[in-house]
Parts: C-alpha cells; structure tokens; sequence
C-alpha cells in the first residue's frame, strides 16, 4: 500500500502524523515494478486529482520558480554563478563568496547525509548543532539535503531520518531555504517546508566515484513514473522542482537540448557537468564575460606593454569581454571552458619554449569545444593530426622564396587600417578545408595557401596580417578589423554589454590631476611669484564647478622631501585645494618613482636596473631625497597617511593612488593599494589622434595582474599633456589636441568616456594653461555628465564582474553599485512594458544605451518603439531605486553639476519632487526636470515621482 501524507497548516506534521511518516518508504521503494497505468491510477486516486497537466499552470508556476545552481567543486566562478537567485555549493571544497560579490545570490550548503541516514544513532538535533549551526554562521541561509539516493532507490527509512532533520532545521532556522534530493514522499508529506525539489539522474543517471562518473539514459518507465508524481505535487502545493540532468562540459549543444527536453516536461532545468563543475544552463543560460589572453612575453618584459594588453583587449573590452591573461611558457590553466568562458585568443610573440606541451593543450581546447581565435602564429610545427584537428589541410611542397605571393581572394575584414605586401618569407603551408572559409588566400606559382581563416573552432590570422609596425617609434596599424574578426572568431552574441563610458546616455566626463611640478613657479607675467597649485587653485579647480581628482607627491611638498625649504609654503596650497567642494583627494606617491616595472612582484624592492626597456639608473629611479632608499610601503600608506594628517580637511581623505612614472603598477603595489582602502588608476596609452589614428593607439580599460580583485589596475581614461608636448618639451599648447583624442574616441564608436587627465606643471606656462581651459571649455559644451574619478573607477572594478543570462529572448542584467548602463549592439530597443529596471533608453554611438534604474535589469527587445510608455531618455544624474508601474514612474536622481532628467512619451504627465509637484507643459511627450545638485560626496538623491495615467 502506498502511504503519502499532506501536511498540517502550520507547516509541520502533527505528532501522530509525523509517527506514521515515520515507517513509510519512498513512493518508489514501494511500487517499483508495478505497471505506470496502475501508478497513474494509483497516483489519481491518492491525491483525488485529475491525470490532466495544465501547461499553463506549467509556465506560471516556472515563472515564479527562483533559478537555482548546483556547483560542487573549489573554484567558484562566482561572477557567472550571481545570476541565480541561490546556489549550491559543496561547503566541504568550496568557501562562502562575499556578500557583496553576488548580493541578489542565497547560498546553500550541500550536507552529505549518507552517514546520517545510515548511522546507528541518527539525532537530527545534534547535527544541527554540530553541522547545520555553524554553517549558518558562515552565512550559508539554505541547505540541500542529500544521502546520495537514486530517485528510485528503496531508502529503507532514510525518510524517517531526513525529515526529523529537516524538522529539526526548520524548526532553529525557519528561514532557511531547504531542498530535497529525490526522495519523492518525503517531499510530497513537507512541500511547504521545503524551498525546492531537486529531482537528479531522472533523464541521464551519473555512475562513478565522487561527483565524476559517466552519464547513461535513465529508463523511461521510472522517468514517467517520476513525472507523474511530480506533477501531482505540483499541482496540489506549486513547489518548484529542479531537474538535475548532465552533459560533457563543453557540450553546448547536449545542455540545451537537455533544458528544451526537460522544460518540456514541465520541470525547472538545470544542466551541468558529470562533475558539478560547470555553469550549468537552467531556464537561464549565463553568457560568459571573461577571454583568456594566452601570450608569451620575453622574460622579464612588462605585462602592460604585452601585445595583449596594448593592441587586443580594447576592441575585445568594447566587445563586452573582461580579459584574462597567462604567459604560456610559465604553465597554462586545467579548466577553461565554455561555460565560463567566451573564447580563448592566442598572441604568441617570443618561442614557445615547450611547444609540444602546449600544442596538446590547444588542441584538447578546441576538442572541448571552446572558441579560439589565433593572430600571428600557433606556436607549434603544424603536423597532420594538428592539421585535421584543426580543419586545415597541409600544403605539400615549398614556396619559392624569390617570388612574391599575389592575393587570390579576401574577406572584408583584412586590410582594415593597413594591407602589407605578401612576403614569400612569412608563407605557412595550411589551407583551410571544406569546413572552413578563407579570408586571405595567397598564390605563388602552384603554390596557394591560406594566411586567414575562419573555422568551426574560430579564427586565424597569420603574420603579417595582423599588426603592422609603421615606423621606427612603435606605431602600429591594423590588418585585421579587429571588432569583427573577435565577434566571428568566438561566434560572440549579441547581448546587452556593460558599458563603462555613459550614463543615462551622457558621455561620462571625469578630470584627475598627477602630483608633478606642483613646487614649480608660473613662468609667465603674472604668475612668476606663484606657484603652480596656487596658479591652477584660481584659473581652474575654483573656476569650473565639476568634480576634480587631484593628488600630490609627498616628496615635493613634505617636510622629508625633496624641498623641505618650501614645505611652509607648499601645504598651505594644498589644503586650500583639497578643502574645495568639488575636489577628492590623491596620492601620487611619496618619491614618484618612475619605472614601476623594477620593482620585484613579490618582495616590493626594487630589483631591475638599467634594463633595454628603461635604461634606468639610480639616480633617475625616482625623485632624489635625500637619505631615502625606495620603500613600497612608504610609497603608498605613507603617502596616504602624511596627506590625511597634514593636508586633508575635516571629513576627507584619500580616495585614490594615480601610479606615477610608467605606470606599470606590478601585483603586489596593487594588493598594498587595495589594502590600504583606496582605488587605484593610470597608465595605458590612449593618445590616438588625427595624426596618429589607429584604433591601436586606444587602450583598454585596465589590466588584471593576478587573480585577486585587488589586482586589476585600472587606465586612465586618455593620456595626459605630456604626451601631446613631446614629454614637455613643447608646443606646450599641445594639450589642445586631446580634444582631437576625445571625439575620435566617441565617433563613429564611444570606445572611451572623457577623461581630462594633466598635471600641476601646465599650471606653470601660458600656452599649456590656455590650452587647459581650451579643453576644458570645450568638453563643458559637450553633452557629458561630470563624475569623480573614483565614480568611473568604481565603475571600472564592478564592469568586470556584471553578470548577463538570457532565457529565451528575455535579457537579465545584474550589475554591482554603481554602474547603470547598458549598450545594445543590434537592432530594436528595449520593450518597456514588460521589463523591470530599465529606466530608458537613447540612440548613441555603436548602439543602443539602455539605462538601468538599479543594479538589476531583465528586459526583451521589441523591433519597434512603444509610444505610450513613458521613459527616461536621457539624465545628467544618477538615477537609483527605478520602479514602473504601468504609466507612472518613481525613482532618486542626483548629481553634481546641473543635473536634470530628460523624459520621452510623457506629454501632460504630472511630476513632483521630494513631494513637491511641479508642472509639464510639454505637448510633444518630452520634458526636461532640473533638480538641483551638490558638488560634495556623497550624492545627494531626490524622489522623483511621474504620473502619466
């Protein structure tokens, strides 16, 4: 007989209910081997439904069902796994991510129940105590419970045992979230109590020791069976049940015919590898952010100055992609895959040193099924089994080398910013096959070979056709659009990227200021008896009402540096600067050293001399004062302490380091920043110009040092005066040309936002300080919106780790603090009825802005406008805590300078601020509300309510 028993409405069996639970078996321990049509019977009868399944009761019921994850191993990739709503995860392998890093994520503690539910004393009260307790502490809020039972496992009374301590759990934690693995009746008798239902292995069972194995189908008797019961439960208490169901982890293909299949079926999906290793794909399908960059600098050469850094990862930051980067001669990572990430890029520059190492680690790459595209060459003599791997075929014989190859045919996207002359000399001997496309095929004689291609595992493009050297000073062109050539070569989709140049559809406009010359005199009439801090304090940082960054080097201006004798004069200056409304505080460092890449990653000293890259000497290491030998500590906290004790006003402090010299902040100077509770940013060379107009001369947002979130170092966002006046040298009007920086960074693609970035010796000339307030007139007529440094900086660290699923054609956006907008790269816009926390939208340079209103957004594209929604279409404010409510909005905006908040399709609407209502006369369905702002940190908010019903 079978015994299924319904709970009581407090949400707990009675005593004699829980006594008679306590001898039953699962559902399946009593009936297997009885025919489905008596189960279907039985099961109908039991629980007096209908056998009819209602998908609609189907698609509600999964729509309101949390997206839950399943990761068993140690490397959490946290970043991919935030966009569920709860996570489990093995508390016995993995540690509990920080709150902050996933804040919309529950997670949830596997326990291993198989000694429990076998023990010869089984007291769910103590292992609350002993196990549940502290894993609470931890700030696990939820619980999976498992003894590792097959579906259809007779469990003898394992049910007894697991739902005491499920009692027992509810009953000290009620908030608790609970799954159950299987275990069918149990679940049925404590649905109310239980947060989800995992039901594993009912369509491909796992076999094998620990979380490995292999896969067989599960026979479709007992999965029928399984479906059955399921629907009832559902049916009678709407609890969600996650299907568990598994595929190689690169299978792409195998995961989503597996959630079609399974949702199908009416259940919630989660596909993951065989061992709980993989970002499984559930109704969601988390589209991976992160590149590995493989690359194989010279020993000892600076990352920042890598082709991987300097030349690929803009277009590839553009793209939406944070880039991660291993020098393949020190060793290369075991788990890299596609679920976590987006493709893998290949720069090989210096010799591969064990090439035969790292040609099977390619290869196994692309067996996997990642995306892989090469530039330059592959790094390994290309065999016959390399080849069919591959999709190439070996071209047999030699080329002459005295004859020069002629180009048979080429894809648009070669011969981008440049087309070099074949050279016999650079001929490799692969073709593409018929699985592959040419995009370069070269002939000389009978001799026909292909120097680019696109694949089914990526791309190719071989020397010279990817950067071109164009004079003796370094300066690069393109051969290859790289924009397009990424976007094919990893097969990337279009999806809503993060964007880190905009907000609300204004082009974000920051200013910071390096410490140098501040102890320089004016040089001009008029400013001679002055020094520069005092000459810049009256002509710019107190004459234009934006927020300004602005740093000193102690060892100018300290008691213990360069010019002591100054001191008394120097502070003064400083204090008045940083006690302006509209100034945050920087260090510079205490000595500004100059060549950042000597000093040792791992001890903090200095250990590189006169290399080929710096020619550096001690004397020019740094400034000289007296009697101080270079402390990494000194440079950063000490700095930082002697300007918040001697320079900073009440209720401020330093904020930010900007890295001096070469900026080649190496790991460790980056960790001491991060500890030290300060931001950090500069380097990168952004300095193109109509003379200098390669997309090569744009830097990428910044570059990861290490694994660490303290050790991404981020770029300033264009170069400053120094390198328009040929390292001052003159014209020292010069800066006027960043002006040139600035548009082709934003037209026809807004690859940067607006960073005017200089130092306190143009306060020191005429022309370099007219061309400051030049600049600064000209990007003020610009329709920017002004921030802090440390806004874009903030802005810059939460990019990395913005998470992006899509379910079906719905779009979800988790994003962290402080970023809020959005590019969309395709056609459409986004369809405001139906999303929440979009705030609007605007056209713009490369796309789509799309403005989030919170740190969470989940939308659909609609190939056409509505017009009877009204939206934010643009804002030079911060707009916080959005929500819509048919047609009335409500919302906080604030901001530093002029802030306002431009609405579309709100003709008549009625407004108010901070419970004040105002008037829109507007006819035409826009209209423009200014709100006022402060220049000091932090922001203040205003509530913004629109009511246009």
């Amino acid at each position: 007989m079978i015994k299924v028993f319904t709970k009581t409405y407090n949400g707990q069996c009675t005593v004699r209910k829980c006594q008679q639970f306590a001898s039953v078996h699962t559902v399946y321990a009593t009936l297997r081997g009885i025919a489905v049509t008596t189960l279907l019977a039985l099961a109908g009868l039991l629980l007096g439904q209908s056998l009819a399944y209602s998908a609609d009761l189907a698609t509600a019921f999964s729509a309101q069902s949390p997206n839950i994850a399943f990761y068993y191993q140690s490397d959490l990739p946290v970043d991919e796994l935030q966009m569920f709503d709860a996570v489990v995860i093995d508390p016995a392998r993995a540690t509990l991510p920080p709150i902050q890093s996933a804040p919309h994520t529950v997670w949830l503690a596997r326990l291993d129940l198989k000694s429990f539910v076998r023990g010869s004393s089984s007291d769910a009260n103590a292992f609350v105590q002993h196990v549940v307790a502290p894993l609470w502490a931890k700030g696990y809020r939820g619980f999976l419970l498992d003894d590792s039972a097959a579906f259809d496992a007779r469990v003898g009374d394992a049910d007894n045992r697991i739902g005491a301590l499920l009692l027992a759990i509810r009953s000290m934690y009620p908030d608790a979230r609970l799954i159950l693995r299987n275990h069918l009746a149990l679940a049925q008798a404590h649905a109310a109590d239980l947060y989800a239902l995992a039901l594993d292995s009912v369509y491909h069972t796992r076999f094998g020791s620990g979380y490995g194995g292999a896969t067989v189908p599960a026979p479709e008797v007992l999965r029928a069976e399984a479906l059955t019961i399921i629907k009832r439960i559902q049916r009678q208490h709407a609890l969600p049940v996650v299907a568990l169901d598994y595929c190689a982890v690169g299978d792409q293909v195998c995961r989503r015919q597996a959630v079609n299949q399974i949702s199908a079926d009416g259940l919630t999906p989660y596909v993951t590898s065989r061992d709980m290793g993989a970002v499984g794909v559930g109704r969601i399908e988390v589209m991976p952010r992160k590149i590995l960059m493989v690359q194989s600098p010279s020993k000892g050469s600076s990352l920042d100055l890598s082709v991987g850094v300097y030349d690929l990862s803009m277009p590839l930051n553009y793209l939406g992609y944070d880039v991660q980067y291993v020098d393949l001669n020190e060793g290369l990572p075991s788990h890299v895959t596609n679920d976590r990430y987006a493709g893998i890029v290949v720069a090989i520059g210096s010799p591969v040193q064990r090439a035969g190492v790292w040609r099977e680690w390619l290869l196994a790459r692309v067996q996997e099924g990642m995306r892989i595209a090469v530039l330059g060459q592959f790094g390994f003599p290309m065999d016959s089994q390399a080849a069919r791997i591959l999709g190439l075929d070996i071209v047999p014989g030699t080329i002459a080398l005295d004859t020069t190859p002629q180009i048979v045919s080429k894809d648009a996207t070669i011969g981008f910013e440049i087309m070099p002359a074949p050279d016999a000399l650079a001929a490799v001997g692969i073709r593409v096959s018929s699985s592959g496309h040419s995009w370069l095929r070269l002939k000389a004689g009978g001799y026909v070979y292909d120097a680019a291609g696109l694949m089914p595992w990526g791309a190719y493009a071989l020397q010279p056709f990817v950067l071109v050297s164009i004079n003796a000073s370094g300066g690069y062109r393109w051969v290859v659009q790289p924009i397009d050539f990424f976007r094919q070569a990893l097969a990337l989709p279009d999806m809503p990227v993060p964007d880190l140049t905009s907000e609300n559809g204004r082009r974000l406009l920051f200013t910071h200021v390096d410490g140098d010359g501040f102890a320089s005199r004016g040089e001009f009439a008029g400013g001679r008896e002055q020094y520069s801090g005092q000459i810049l304090y009256t002509q710019i940082f107190s004459k234009y009402a934006i927020p300004m960054s602005i740093s000193v080097i102690e060892g100018e201006i300290g008691a213990h540096g360069m010019y002591s004798k100054l001191t008394t004069s120097l502070e003064p200056i400083a204090r008045k600067i940083f006690a302006l409304p509209n100034v945050e505080i920087a260090s510079h460092t205490f000595s500004h050293p100059f060549f950042l890449n000597e000093i040792d990653n791992t001890t903090g000293r200095r250990v590189r001399k006169n290399n080929s890259m710096t020619k550096s000497s001690d004397e020019v290491f740094a400034m000289k004062i007296p009697s101080y030998k270079f402390d990494l500590d000194r440079e950063i906290s000490g700095s930082i302490d002697y300007i918040n004790q001697k320079l900073a006003p009440p209720g401020k402090s330093v904020v930010a380091l900007f890295w001096p010299g070469d900026a080649a902040a190496p790991a460790i100077a980056l960790q001491k920043v991060a500890k030290a509770g300060v931001l950090n940013i500069n380097g990168g060379d952004t300095v193109i110009t109509d003379t200098a107009s390669s997309w090569t001369n744009i830097a990428p947002y910044g570059v990861a040092k290490g694994d660490l979130a303290g050790e991404y170092q981020v770029y300033a966002g264009a170069m400053n005066e120094n390198m328009y006046t040929n390292d001052w040298l003159g014209p020292y009007y010069g800066f006027r040309r960043v002006l040139e920086t600035f548009e082709m960074t934003n037209k026809p693609i807004r690859f940067k936002p607006i960073d005017v970035y200089y130092h306190f010796y143009s306060g020191t000339k005429q022309a370099s300080l007219t061309a400051l307030r030049t600049v600064f007139d000209a990007v003020l007529k610009q329709p920017v919106m002004p921030i802090y440094t440390t806004d874009y900086i903030k802005r810059a660290m939460q990019w990395r780790h913005v998470g992006v699923a899509r379910a079906g054609d719905r779009w979800l956006v988790r994003s962290g603090p402080d970023l809020r907008q959005l590019r969309w790269p395709g056609k459409g816009v986004p369809d405001l009825a139906t999303s929440a926390g979009v705030a609007g939208y605007l056209p713009g340079p490369g796309g789509l802005y799309i403005h989030m209103g919170s740190d969470e957004a989940t939308f659909t594209m609609s190939a056409a406008p509505r017009n009877d929604v009204p939206y934010i279409a643009e804002a030079s404010s911060f707009v916080r805590q959005f929500s819509r409510r048919g047609r009335t909005m409500r919302f906080e905006a604030g901001g530093y300078t002029k802030p306002f908040v431009q609405f579309a399709n709100a003709a008549h609407c009625r407004f108010s601020v901070d419970g004040r209502a105002g008037k829109n006369n507007s006819t035409a369905g826009a209209f423009r509300l200014d709100i006022k702002g402060e220049l000091a940190q932090p922001v203040s908010y205003h509530l913004i309510e629109v009511d246009c019903e």
